[in-house]
């Protein structure tokens, strides 16, 4: 069974498809004979699908990258009701279940933070409750981040997340200095319980697949640990929701 891995964050807009992309840089350039996958489970509005598609050679089944797509880019049970439909996860399961049985390692990008609705009864961190996924929590490097960081694991705790690491992102250029009063890596960590395993510095070419490899290596990816989870015994009707 493959090692899964959910790429959240504490908020839209903050470095999920950046952090997923080095990692699966990392894997395709410095760990060839490992096949790695990445799944977007559901997209609204043109964004990470696009981006896979166009930055990486992907050695997997095309409909394995986006299962459920919705056209407008809004939260996806509104985008589902633009488009007169219903959010309905049973294909994304089965994708992903469909890639852990193919590939070793499974990259799984979430929608906004773990606190956003994918149904209108489920949130993120309900799915990655119910696929057992164990989550890297990406936190922007910004003013208020230290807070994210912490109300995010609290949440994930009380979903009984597993939370793995915790990767700081700089979604702009910032001065070491902006660096370490806006996220003190040690007062998260002290915070949250939680590792940080490293920061991503802004990428001035984020399509460069060297340097997203390179950026992967920066980072303390033993603290990761065994990722396999037993998935088998997951599946739920998501029909019904």
């Amino acid at each position: 069974m493959a090692q899964t891995l959910l790429i959240s964050g504490s908020d839209t807009e903050i470095g999920k498809t950046i952090v997923t992309s080095a990692l699966l840089a990392y894997w395709q350039i410095y760990r060839p004979n490992e096949k790695i996958a990445v799944c977007k489970p559901v997209q609204s509005g043109l964004g990470d699908r696009e981006w896979y598609t166009e930055v990486f050679d992907l050695n997997q089944p095309p409909e394995t990258l986006n299962p459920l797509y919705f056209e407008q880019p809004l939260a996806p049970p509104l985008a589902a009701k633009r488009a007169g439909q219903v959010v309905d996860l049973l294909p994304a399961w089965q994708a992903v279940q469909q890639l852990q049985s193919q590939f070793d390692w499974v990259l799984v990008e979430g929608v906004g933070s773990l606190g956003s609705p994918v149904t209108d009864e489920l949130i993120v961190a309900d799915i990655a409750r119910d696929w057992r996924l164990p989550i890297v929590l990406v936190v922007p490097i910004r003013l208020g981040c230290v807070g994210q960081a912490v109300a995010h694991v609290a949440l994930a705790r009380q979903f009984g997340l597993d939370v793995k690491g915790i990767v700081l992102n700089a979604t702009g250029v910032l001065s070491t200095e902006e660096i370490q009063q806006w996220a003190p890596a040690d007062m998260i960590q002290a915070l949250t319980q939680v590792p940080v395993i490293g920061q991503v510095p802004h990428l001035s070419d984020p399509t460069n697949r060297a340097a997203l490899a390179e950026v992967a290596s920066g980072l303390d990816l033993e603290m990761l640990g065994s990722l396999s989870y037993a998935t088998q015994d997951c599946q739920r009707n998501f029909q019904d929701k």
